[in-house]
């Protein structure tokens, strides 16, 4: 098991993963079609974004709890 102390870690990359997954494969499916180099460029899509977007999500996480945190009212 992973400690507790990585959790933002880990969850930043498991958000990053998945959204860059899900996203690439829509905007080159919108943009190319289901052609049949589909698969390929879709994983290029996706490595390239994914090296943007992990390192996005873990400084942007935090940021987005607190303000969630602020709108959100507490009961």
């Amino acid at each position: 098991m992973i400690p507790k102390k990585y959790e933002a870690l880990v969850f930043s990359f498991f958000m990053s993963l998945f959204m860059s997954l899900f996203m690439s494969a829509v905007i080159t499916l919108i943009n190319i079609g289901f052609t049949d180099h589909f698969f390929m460029l879709w994983l290029e899509g996706f490595l390239k974004s994914f090296v943007i977007a992990f390192p996005v999500a873990y400084v942007v996480v935090p940021q987005i709890r607190k303000i969630v945190g602020i709108i959100v009212e507490n009961e």
